[in-house]
C-alpha cells in the first residue's frame, strides 16, 4: 500500500486497483446481482413479494445484524490489549479468530482513531466494503459524491454526518480495494471502564467503523 500527502490536513492512502475491482462498479451489475434483480422483478410483478418488505430486510442487515460482527471486534480491542495489538499487526487473523472471514479472501486492516488522528474509509473506484464485519454497505457509501468528496473534502463530509473534529486532528483517508479492506476502530468513549464487551459493543455504530461517525456514549446508548 502506498500513500501520499495532499496540501491540506489529510492523507489519502490508496491501494492498487485491479481489473476485477470493476465488477462491483455502480453502473454495472455482476451476473449474480443481475439474476437477483430479474427474479425480484418477476416475483414483484406476480404479487408474490412486497418490495417494501425486502427493503426492510435489507435495512436490518445493513444497519443492525451485519455491523454487530464489527462491533464485537471493536469491543474486544477496547477491552483486551493483547487482542488490540494483534488487530493492529494482523487484522485478518485477529478478526478470523472471532469467526468473521472475508467472503472473497480479501485481507483486512484495522486503523485506530486517536485524539490526534481520525480515520475515514472510502472506495474511490467502486464500492469495496468489509462485508464480513460490517454486513451490507450503505447506499451512500457507493454514491459517487461520497467516493469523490471523502478524498477532496473529508472534513466537509464528516460535518455532514454530524462529526466535527478539533482543528488540529488529522483526517486520514483510506481507499479500500478488492484485496484490502479497512475497519476503523473508534476511540473508546469516556465512562465505559466498567462495561463488559457485550455492553461495549452496543456503543459501536456502523458509521463509527467506517469513520463517518463516532462511538456512542453510554448515556446515548
Amino acid at each position: 500500500m502506498t500513500g501520499h500527502h495532499r496540501p491540506d490536513d489529510h492523507q489519502h492512502d490508496h491501494g492498487h486497483h485491479h481489473d476485477d475491482h470493476h465488477r462491483d462498479h455502480d453502473n454495472h451489475l455482476d451476473p449474480m446481482a443481475a439474476r437477483v434483480r430479474a427474479l425480484e422483478t418477476i416475483l414483484t410483478q406476480k404479487g408474490l413479494i412486497d418490495p417494501a418488505a425486502i427493503d426492510a430486510i435489507v435495512e436490518t442487515y445493513e444497519t443492525k445484524v451485519g455491523p454487530r460482527n464489527g462491533a464485537r471486534v471493536v469491543a474486544k480491542a477496547w477491552s483486551d490489549a493483547s487482542f488490540a495489538d494483534w488487530l493492529r499487526t494482523d487484522a485478518t487473523a485477529a478478526i478470523a479468530s472471532l469467526g468473521y472471514t472475508g467472503r472473497q479472501g480479501e485481507h483486512m486492516e484495522a486503523v485506530f482513531n486517536t485524539p490526534d488522528t481520525h480515520n475515514l474509509v472510502v472506495c474511490t473506484l467502486c464500492s469495496c466494503y468489509p462485508w464480513s464485519v460490517l454486513g451490507l454497505p450503505p447506499v451512500w457509501y457507493k454514491a459517487p459524491a461520497y467516493r469523490s468528496r471523502a478524498v477532496i473534502d473529508p472534513r466537509g463530509v464528516l460535518a455532514e454526518f454530524g462529526v466535527t473534529l478539533p482543528a488540529d486532528t488529522r483526517v486520514r483517508v483510506w481507499d479500500s480495494t478488492a484485496e484490502l479492506r479497512y475497519l476503523v476502530v473508534p476511540e473508546r468513549p469516556a465512562g465505559t471502564e466498567d462495561l463488559d464487551e457485550e455492553r461495549l459493543a452496543d456503543l459501536v455504530t456502523r458509521d463509527s467503523m467506517i469513520g463517518t461517525g463516532l462511538a456512542r456514549s453510554p448515556e446515548a446508548a
